[in-house]
């Protein structure tokens, strides 16, 4: 091996060098020294970095290094647009200025060093950033900066490492770092150069149950392909719980992978999503990934690898299609593991003393210590099974929301963020409790009921214990005989794609409601943001992503994606968001397809990421535009879609949203401009009809979707879907209301869309009230004909 002054190979490293290679490069230099089979590869050292910002000269004359310090020193991280805004400048600088040639020289020799090692000219790598404190134990940095997959050529491995060295600086980067009193000055990133396994199957393990914090369990996901699917959350993966030392296998969930990632076989670069069925075959799609015989391999290479670190790994690993042979990828601490002498904090009680009361938004008991945030810049510290308190959450706040096990918010109705997402998360909600945020502190500890909306001091033995036997008790739905079939279609509303699963479990007749914002949200910065960088692409992709995710999960049942609906004040506070108008009501503002049609590059992506989905087979998606007031506004939107190639009503279903009163009064008019579907959006419907804000936990008890007004809305448009064969469906918050159900089947409505956690009690109530139609029916019959009848 060569000397070399930038590069460090896997086998010249061990756990002590993250100054030099970060935790990532560390731990692979400590897995390959310690003879676990990991795949070949170099670390550019955080001395290049520091080497390239301390030589590179910008145009006054300073070094990069002097440069970036100046412009961190004057930003405000607490002001999150002049932290978005400065820290874009840094990354796009370093991308911009030239690789020096004495770095890019040694990282070309030693990637064909590495590719000799394979009698190749060129291999494809990963390539994958490595800061200098990244996963360790007290701080973890894991997921700040970017990992690059499927790189191939000396050209590309350069691009990429400058790449991972920009999102350094990430404004979420930056802030964590200046919360946690790192020196920024101080902190430098590798660049992790790894042979790309050729990956059959995938996946992450735990060598400590993560939901349990059982250290005697491990838990591993398997899915086919990159383990890029299970990372990212797009695929479901198969899940086995290993018993350490016997190595019993104690529990195995076999999912529907639906999709898979493998390497683009266009380009040969980069990766895409195919379908499971068509690239392996139907029977693969619920086929266990892992045979018994590696369910157990894997476990006890993660054993190992605990044993040698001393404390339990989140582990990725791979079996290679090539040689068949395992191989790990990388290994971290699992640093939000809790330690058992932390729950002896938890007041365990058998007496329930209620604190809180508000509204029971999604049901269920949950029971934890009690966090306390207010904005979205502390959703880490939130960690697994705590329990998040906040004024009310907004989708920036989403990723803690899956971490909790329960939510309690001082604002906000049942058709509010929090409880529409908790509901569609299963986690237990109480909203609307106006002072929670000042009467709990963070370190209490409290149990939730979110089906009476209570909250009890201390964690009451009686609930949790009886909330650990249903779940055993009742852990899976088991369906008696054959399920029910009713005429009346009952679907379910999905907000995250990573959902989509436990959602299409439900036995639910499709997707009634896709919602955009949460995809769009999630993505990290304004979507015109990506636009204007000229990244279109990179956001039509993730967007695709998301919508095949449950497009996958539910085919061929229909899935109804609704165009983004995000309003103002949500938007806002994303980096790149500064152009935002400050409105006094953003629910009566610029949201819907108002935004879609004056923002019509962001509503062209939308139709782009559906066509890209449309095209790869997954012929069940329709379109629904939200907000519409008028005729115009779908024959524009019609028009954008048809200028990326969507043609409606052919590629896919359209359809509206029934939300303004205007809409329900020209329904007529509306249709007229070509309809497949409309769909009622009780939740503005009833708000717009009634003058209430929604959201006001103030005036909640005038708030009520079974207003005759709002009836009589519904009413008269399902009348006149009716005459012209459009199908008539709800997906607001009312479609989870039995009451409602019942009223929307006797006015003949083709299908109602529920919360995941409703479909069940709807579909039942759905079919007791189409048989009692029935059964009037006939009995009317009866008495008409009774003179004829002989008894």
């Amino acid at each position: 091996m060569s000397e070399y002054r930038f590069i460090k190979w896997f086998e010249e490293l061990s756990k002590k060098d993250v100054p030099l290679v970060g935790g990532k490069g560390a731990n692979l230099g400590e897995l390959t020294n310690a003879g676990i089979p990991v795949p070949p590869g170099f670390c550019v050292t955080a001395e290049a970095y520091k080497y390239f910002v301390e030589n590179v000269k910008v145009e006054d004359g300073r070094t990069l290094q002097e440069w970036i310090m100046d412009i961190i020193s004057k930003t405000n991280v607490d002001d999150s647009k002049q932290l978005q805004e400065n820290t874009a400048k840094i990354r796009q600088k370093i991308i911009e200025l030239p690789m020096l040639p004495e770095i890019a020289e040694e990282i070309e020799r030693a990637y064909k060093e590495l590719s000799a090692r394979f009698n190749k000219d060129a291999v494809y790598v990963a390539v994958r950033s490595s800061a200098t404190a990244e996963d360790l134990p007290e701080a973890s940095f894991a997921g700040q900066q970017e990992t690059y997959l499927d790189v191939y050529g000396v050209d590309d491995v350069i691009d990429k490492v400058k790449k991972c060295w920009a999102s350094l600086w990430t404004a979420r980067a930056t802030f964590y770092r200046a919360k946690q009193g790192f020196d920024h000055s101080k902190v430098y990133l590798s660049a992790v150069v790894q042979k790309m396994v050729n990956s059959e199957k995938s996946g992450v393990m735990f060598t400590a149950n993560p939901v349990t914090n059982d250290r005697n369990e491990i838990m591993i996901n398997a899915s086919w392909g990159l383990g890029e699917a299970v990372v990212s959350g797009s695929v479901t993966p198969d899940e086995y719980i290993v018993e350490k030392g016997t190595w019993k296998i104690k529990e195995k969930f076999i999912a529907k992978k639906e999709v898979m990632v493998v390497r683009n076989p266009e380009t040969g670069k980069g990766t895409v999503y195919v379908k499971v069925a068509e690239y392996l075959g139907p029977e693969w799609v619920e086929k266990q990934v892992l045979t018994d015989e590696q369910i157990v391999e894997v476990a006890k290479m993660g054993a190992k690898i605990e044993e040698h670190y001393g404390w339990p790994q989140d582990i990725e690993w791979a079996y290679d299609k090539d040689d068949g042979k395992l191989y790990i990828v990388q290994s971290r601490p699992i640093t939000t593991l809790k330690e058992a002498k932390s729950e002896e904090k938890a007041e365990v009680t058998e007496e329930a003393e209620v604190i809180l009361k508000g509204l029971g938004a999604s049901p269920g008991i949950g029971a934890g210590r009690v966090v306390v945030i207010f904005d979205a810049s502390e959703i880490d510290k939130v960690k697994e099974g705590d329990v998040l308190v906040t004024t009310m959450t907004n989708p920036d706040m989403v990723p803690a929301m899956k971490r909790a096990s329960a939510i309690i918010t001082d604002e906000g109705g049942r058709t509010s963020h929090a409880a529409i997402v908790s509901r569609e998360l299963g986690i237990p909600a109480v909203v609307g409790t106006k002072v929670a945020t000042k009467v709990l502190k963070t370190g209490d500890y409290v149990t939730v009921d979110g089906t009476r909306g209570v909250v009890y001091k201390g964690i009451v033995k009686s609930l949790v214990e009886k909330k650990e036997e249903e779940k055993a008790a009742g852990g899976q739905v088991v369906v008696a005989g054959a399920p029910l079939v009713t005429a009346t279609k009952v679907k379910v509303n999905v907000s995250m794609p990573e959902v989509a699963e436990r959602a299409a479990a439900t036995g639910a007749d499709g997707v009634g409601l896709l919602r955009a914002e949460h995809m769009i949200l999630s993505i990290g910065q304004h979507p015109v943001k990506f636009i204007k960088e000229g990244r279109e692409e990179e956001l039509v992709e993730k967007l695709a992503e998301g919508i095949r995710t449950v497009a996958a999960a539910f085919y061929p049942r229909p899935v109804w994606y609704r165009t983004l609906d995000a309003p103002t004040n949500e938007f806002k506070e994303m980096p790149g968001g500064e152009d935002e108008p400050d409105e006094r009501n953003p629910m009566l503002g610029w949201r819907g397809i108002r935004r879609g049609l004056d923002q019509p590059e962001l509503l062209r992506a939308e139709f782009k990421a559906i066509k890209k989905v449309v095209e790869e087979g997954y012929d069940n998606i329709g379109v629904m535009l939200p907000l519409v007031g008028h005729p115009e506004q779908i024959r524009k939107a019609k028009e954008i879609a048809r200028s990326v190639g969507l043609e409606p009503h052919k590629d896919v279903e359209w359809g509206v949203m029934i939300e303004v009163p205007a809409a329900a009064l020209i329904i007529e008019d509306l249709i007229k401009e070509g309809l497949d579907f409309v769909s009622f959006g009780t939740n503005d419907l009833t708000q717009y009809t009634l003058a209430i804000d929604r959201d006001n936990d103030r005036i909640a008890y005038l708030y009520d979707e079974k207003h005759p007004a709002v009836l009589k809305l519904i009413k008269h448009v399902i009348k006149v879907a009716k005459k012209y064969g459009v199908e008539t469906s709800i997906c607001g918050q009312a479609g989870s209301d039995p009451k409602m159900a019942k009223i929307l089947v006797r006015l003949g409505i083709d299908s109602i869309s529920a919360n995941p956690d409703a479909v069940e009690l709807i579909r039942k109530t759905v079919a007791q009230e189409e048989q009692k139609l029935i059964l009037e029916a006939a009995r009317k019959r009866l008495f008409e004909d009774e003179d004829e009848l002989d008894f």
